[in-house]
């Protein structure tokens, strides 16, 4: 069941699923996410671990807001689990943006971080070389609504790889219509985060065991370019599952098996 909590400053909707885990999986979800991302990798992870997911600022039902950073998503994360009473050491898994917000926490607090299982994690661009499409997107979303920019990303980000059969289809249908409901200015303003932000430097000061997966139809970010990053974090393991840049919600039970089976052996 899910449930509000105030802290660092916003109010925040939360589920939070305890079975008495030796520890707590806390799923960040993607840029235009929310909780309903992990709906289907749910189960598998609540088998075996405590489980924590949340609308970020700007996202789904906790609260709005017109300007994001990195750091800050971080600190609210921090503070999330401070409010639950979190104290112990966490796993986090998440795709796409969710996979570098889940990389910054590690980096900015190595004591509260037991593993890391990210696929096509976003690491923004070098000062300077930032894709103007994105800053594009932020304009138009805010200038014309979310239906103005859907479709055409979805081309890639969502490949017709993705979309069939069926079942696939019914789920592409179901994600692309919450899609049109996200909050323009949050969806403005992470688009804004994802543009600036330069998370690479961070790769090496990474301590936690990490899992870097690859997605075959990552258009995006595509799975060489998420082995590049995998090689450039100490220790890490990299694997190549046949998904795409929303890997968690396009196929679920392969994204949670994948995670669960790296993370497990931590807790």
């Amino acid at each position: 069941m899910t449930n509000w909590i105030e802290a660092n400053g916003a109010s925040f909707r939360y589920d939070l699923q305890r079975r008495g885990a030796a520890r707590t999986l806390v799923l960040v979800h993607e840029i235009g996410g929310a909780i309903e991302s992990w709906d289907e990798a749910l189960p598998v992870f609540a088998q075996r671990f405590d489980v924590l997911r949340y609308d970020q600022r700007g996202f789904g039902l906790s609260e709005k807001c017109d300007a994001l950073d990195i750091d800050g998503m971080v600190a609210d994360l921090r503070a999330l689990l401070d409010a639950l009473a979190l104290t112990a050491p966490v796993c986090l898994t998440g795709a796409a943006m969710g996979a570098g917000i889940a990389l910054a926490f590690a980096h900015a607090h190595p004591g509260r971080t037991q593993g890391l299982a990210i696929a096509s994690p976003a690491l923004g661009y070098a000062p300077g070389t930032a894709p103007a499409t994105l800053e594009r997107r932020a304009d138009t979303v805010l200038r014309e609504g979310m239906r103005a920019t859907t479709d055409l990303g979805f081309e890639r980000s969502y490949p017709a790889a993705l979309r069939t059969p069926q079942a696939a289809r019914l789920r592409f249908e179901r994600y692309r219509r919450r899609w049109l409901g996200n909050d323009p200015q949050g969806v403005a303003a992470i688009s804004r985060v994802a543009s600036r932000m330069h998370l690479a430097p961070l790769l090496g000061t990474l301590q936690c065991p990490t899992l870097v997966m690859g997605c075959t139809h990552d258009e995006i970010r595509p799975a060489a370019q998420s082995r590049r990053i995998a090689e450039q974090i100490p220790g890490a393991r990299f694997v190549e599952i046949a998904s795409g840049h929303f890997a968690a919600v396009q196929t679920p039970a392969l994204f949670a098996h994948t995670a669960s089976d790296f993370l497990l052996p931590l807790a």
